[in-house]
């Protein structure tokens, strides 16, 4: 039975591919109609009439807006809201339906192994993207992001296509290290806290585009004028990046813990502990510098993103690569 629910939770996971890669379709076909019509940059404001709470920005469409009685959005172009509204409510759609394939699959991994399924590359790749589409579904009900779908549907897709061909390993029991309840609340607040540092990312490659001037062509520069302003996309980062650093420092807590009970000592300096702490002192700068510094708009995007890349590092590199007592790649 287990071989073939594992068999069963592979080909939901490329079921899950074959819908995200769709909606990555639909959302870049948002953008590029987007980009095709001249467009007010969204971050421009007129003056309201009171209580007014809707907008014609087609990432809103079909999203309620907090009410504001001093400004309000204004209009986007004559025409920017029917095709592009249209494909971003496709590519919603589909990545929800992708996602309830990718979560089936998760189960189905955890039902076969009979325990959490995220004890080893293979199984944190597709709980972590997992999470990462999750947490880009629940933001869309509260901001607007369907300028994301693209960027966010396309990491997913490139993850899930190298975790099936890379990272793929049998169902195997978990080593005697693993066999604790540390392994749930650590991993997956892990799991967490990367879903919410991947958006932060994105979001500042998408500032770091706003912010470009010139020797963009002409349809790139539409696009850029119909996105968030640069203060909403660095603000919207700064808050993404607070939540992933509250869950990322109790990862670290959390680790100290279940090493001192598995090991007996809660830091040992394993490469894998060294680079979680590196990731944590990254991010701890860049809301330092952020908050005290001024660093907000550029330098802090940047800071962001080398914060993402520690964190990619750590997973494709370090997991691979580096033997120690968190050998746990499987591979």
């Amino acid at each position: 039975m287990t071989p073939f629910l594992d068999a069963l939770s592979l080909l939901l996971v490329y079921s899950a591919i074959a819908i995200y890669a769709a909606a990555f379709v639909a959302y870049t076909l948002h953008l590029a109609r987007r980009a095709s019509t001249p467009a007010v940059p969204v971050t421009a404001r007129v003056p309201a009439t009171a209580g007014a709470t809707s907008t014609t920005d087609p990432d809103l469409a079909g999203t309620p807006t907090a009410p504001d009685t001093d400004t309000a959005p204004a209009a986007a172009a004559p025409g920017a809201d029917g095709g592009a509204g249209k494909a971003a409510r496709v590519g919603f759609a589909l990545t929800v339906l992708g996602w309830v394939f990718h979560l089936a699959g998760v189960v189905l991994r955890g039902v076969a192994a009979v325990r959490v399924p995220w004890a080893n590359m293979f199984e944190f790749s597709l709980t972590g993207t997992a999470l990462i589409i999750a947490t880009f579904l629940a933001a869309s009900l509260r901001v607007r992001l369907a300028y994301l779908g693209s960027a966010v549907l396309g990491l997913t897709v490139l993850l899930l296509g190298v975790a099936t061909v890379s990272f793929y390993v049998p169902v195997v029991p978990l080593m005697p290290a693993l066999q604790s309840g540390w392994l749930v609340i650590h991993v997956l607040v892990a799991l967490l806290a990367t879903a919410f540092f991947g958006l932060a990312f994105l979001v500042s490659l998408t500032y770091l585009l706003t912010t470009r001037r010139r020797g963009l062509p002409s349809r790139l520069t539409r696009l850029r004028d119909s996105l968030p302003g640069p203060e909403d996309l660095d603000r919207l980062a700064y808050r993404l990046t607070i939540v992933g650093f509250i869950l990322w420092t109790f990862t670290l807590i959390a680790g100290a813990i279940w090493a001192g009970r598995a090991w007996g000592r809660f830091w040992g300096w394993d490469v894998k502990e060294v680079w979680t702490f590196i990731i944590w002192v990254l991010y701890a700068g860049y809301l330092h510098a952020t908050a005290t510094r001024g660093w907000a708009g550029t330098r802090a995007a940047w800071l962001c993103i080398v914060g993402f890349a520690a964190v990619l590092f750590n997973f494709g590199v370090v997991n691979v690569f580096f033997t120690g007592l968190h050998s746990y790649s499987g591979l």
